[in-house]
């Protein structure tokens, strides 16, 4: 299944050439949120978790998304909001997602839904060491699984989004030459089996594998808006509370 991996219908310029775009994104356990003005930097502000807390998107998306209006000279100066609308956290995509629709609908401003993997790709292919080579973006799924998505050198999406085992990935590598360049929380924690299929992974502390919502806004600029409604996350699997349910209704649970 192919869900927004490009980031969007593309059209170019979308409308909002000279003017801002606000994008977000809650997909990972960073609260991330930026501005742009013609693909430039106007703000940025990525929130990490507590350490060893839960994330706070419900507490802090709103303050960092205010503070970034203020920065691009207030609502009137933004052209469209941008959300990355995942794969990820079931939670994260369901505040970030509400949020995107509210703000567009009572500000009467159009949305732009953007794949979080594409966001992430568009990242990697920043890289020095991206030139010619194919780009990984991978986010942790939990459960021992990774949400990944394949794009080729130019950024455009080579094969569908999966959510899968990291062998199921790496299979879905062969033959490619040269291997890919990997990046996310997915490829940290899947590094040993991602880099026995010949997959580069920088290193832990390189801020390319931290989604950051600057690459969400540049994506949208380029993007074509939907009325607030259309937005809708990405789960590409149905949430854990669903199955547990499921297991107690059941009675196949364990204990």
């Amino acid at each position: 299944m192919s869900v927004l991996g490009d980031g969007g219908r593309r059209e170019p310029g979308a409308g909002v050439s000279g003017r801002a775009v606000v994008g977000f994104d809650t997909a990972t356990a960073v609260t991330t949120v930026a501005v742009t003005r013609d693909g430039e930097l106007v703000f940025e502000r990525d929130l990490d978790p507590p350490a060893g807390g839960r994330p706070r998107h419900g507490s802090d998306l709103l303050g960092a998304i205010d503070a970034g209006v203020v920065a691009a000279g207030g609502w009137s100066e933004v052209a469209a909001i941008a959300v990355g609308v995942g794969p990820g956290s079931f939670t994260g995509l369901r505040v970030g997602v509400a949020t995107a629709r509210a703000l567009a609908q009572a500000l009467s401003k159009p949305a732009v839904p953007i794949g979080s993997l594409a966001a992430l790709a568009r990242a990697i292919g920043e890289q020095p060491a991206a030139g010619g080579r194919a780009r990984l973006p991978v986010i942790d799924a939990r459960r021992r699984e990774a949400f990944a998505a394949l794009y080729d050198a130019s950024g455009r999406l080579a094969e569908e989004t999966l959510v899968a085992a990291p062998e199921t990935v790496v299979e879905r590598l062969s033959g490619i030459v040269p291997p890919p360049l990997a990046a996310g929380d997915g490829s940290l924690r899947f590094r040993q089996e991602l880099e026995a299929a010949g997959v580069e992974v920088p290193s832990e502390d390189d801020p390319v594998h931290r989604l950051s919502a600057r690459h969400v806004c540049r994506l949208a600029e380029a993007a074509t808006p939907v009325r607030p409604e259309e937005v809708e996350p990405v789960y590409l699997r149905r949430p854990d509370a669903d199955l547990w349910r499921e297991r107690i209704r059941d009675g196949t649970h364990g204990g």
